[in-house]
């Protein structure tokens, strides 16, 4: 039995230390900081996800035997490093890539060049700092609308925008340059626009042996239809119907494999999820981003459909021997449909009591921005809840999801009702 530290406070979190906590491996859970919903789960600790030193001392102290990283910034900031080079730290496994590896998250720019390095379809693109701002300029007057910009850093999931002429283009650049994102828009990458439908598809890897995990779809636009503005996600399904054996053939051809073997050759040491963000155009998949760890609506129908026990896939990965596990997939769909804060992803109130939990059957609820005032639930943040349902089809468990979103009540509650409409 086993000692777990799980590093994060959002909904990803929730659910896996729901999933952790089914483990026949698991002894005591810790999440840091976690949420009203993980202190159900296990013990919620007062230490940020990037606090490397007080993490240290609470590893030690608990006997904490694995380590899962949730949010990018610690695996970005180099946790994994900070563990393995601690000699008392350096048998503690930790579920997260290297700082090096990290970088396909923590920079569009290296992700960029490592996939055209390896041959990995993605859109065409060029990079620009204030150096060679001019040339950034002239660049985009030759492009065609629609106009991709990303920061090259971590912008909280707002560093991407789709400029719609040229000149909207040129002044969000020079904005960006100019500090709009701080130091994660000193460098931006200009993309070409690619066309087509957005899906998931995650892989737990060891840098050698890869297994891959259900795929999802999630919707990250505020309003109904896919319009407004971008948020952190509001909602997402899985399985997703359009990503049938041909499509996965060619994403684990064309795209894992190269991706695992780049790692390996650069000697990029891997040990976790591998996130990427695809987009099928036509019939073919290309690659729009890597994260360097689970999604966020993504792992609250991921993981509700996986069936395998989650601490022995991390057992079996620290050993090598990933390759003994068959990843079992629940037939069932899933859909979870996220309850936001009233006027979120702008600015919004927190402290808003929730009620209603206690009416919600056939759902499993994933708390992402709670927290507990006394014995009370209470929104803390922009995303408040994920309300998770299996069913014959995503449009099934969607019909369940928006049932139990309808019960649950705070103030300025609002939630698309229309997650899975363009499948």
């Amino acid at each position: 039995m086993i000692n777990i530290l799980l590093l994060g406070s959002g909904g990803r979190e929730h659910a896996f230390a729901w999933k952790i906590k089914q483990s026949r491996h698991c002894n005591q859970l810790f999440i840091a900081p976690g949420n009203a919903g993980t202190a159900r789960c296990g013990r919620n600790v007062k230490i940020q996800p990037t606090d490397f030193e007080a993490i240290k001392a609470f590893v030690l102290d608990h006997n904490i035997e694995i380590v899962v990283v949730g949010p990018e910034m610690p695996l970005v900031e180099g946790i994994y490093d900070f563990f393995k080079n601690k000699g008392a730290l350096s048998g503690v496994t930790v579920i997260g890539p290297s700082k090096e590896a990290a970088r396909l998250e923590g920079s569009k720019a290296f992700a960029k060049k490592f996939m055209r390095e390896f041959g990995i379809p993605t859109a065409s693109y060029e990079e620009f700092t204030s150096k060679n701002l001019e040339e950034g300029l002239v660049f985009i007057s030759k492009q065609k609308p629609p106009i991709v910009l990303k920061a090259d850093g971590l912008a909280a999931g707002k560093g991407v925008l789709i400029c719609q002429s040229v000149e909207e283009a040129k002044e969000e650049f020079k904005a960006m340059l100019g500090g709009k994102f701080g130091v994660a828009g000193t460098r931006v990458v200009i993309e070409e626009f690619l066309r087509g439908i957005e899906f998931s598809v995650f892989v737990l890897t060891d840098g050698e042996v890869y297994k891959i995990l259900p795929v999802a779809k999630d919707y990250k636009r505020i309003g109904t239809g896919d319009t407004g503005l971008n948020t952190g996600g509001m909602g997402a399904v899985s399985p997703v119907p359009f990503a049938d054996a041909a499509l996965m053939e060619k994403v684990e051809e064309r795209i894992i494999k190269p991706t695992v073997r780049g790692l390996k050759e650069r000697e990029m040491v891997y040990r976790g999820f591998i996130f990427l963000g695809l987009i099928k155009v036509d019939d073919e998949p290309f690659v729009i981003e890597y994260n360097c760890r689970m999604g966020d609506p993504e792992a609250e129908v991921v993981l509700a459909r996986l069936k395998n026990d989650l601490v022995e896939l991390f057992l079996n990965l620290e050993k090598g021997e990933l390759q003994k596990t068959a990843i079992e997939e629940d037939a069932q769909a899933a859909t979870t449909v996220v309850l936001v804060s009233g006027g979120y992803p702008g600015s919004y109130e927190k402290g808003k009591v929730i009620y209603g939990l206690e009416e919600v059957k056939r759902s499993l609820i994933f708390h992402a921005g709670t927290q507990l005032k006394g014995t009370t639930v209470a929104t803390n943040g922009g995303r408040v809840l994920a309300i998770t349902s299996l069913g014959n089809d995503f449009r099934d468990a969607l019909a369940h999801s928006n049932k139990n979103a309808e019960l649950i009540e705070f103030e300025g509650k609002y939630f698309r009702e229309d997650i899975g409409f363009d499948l």
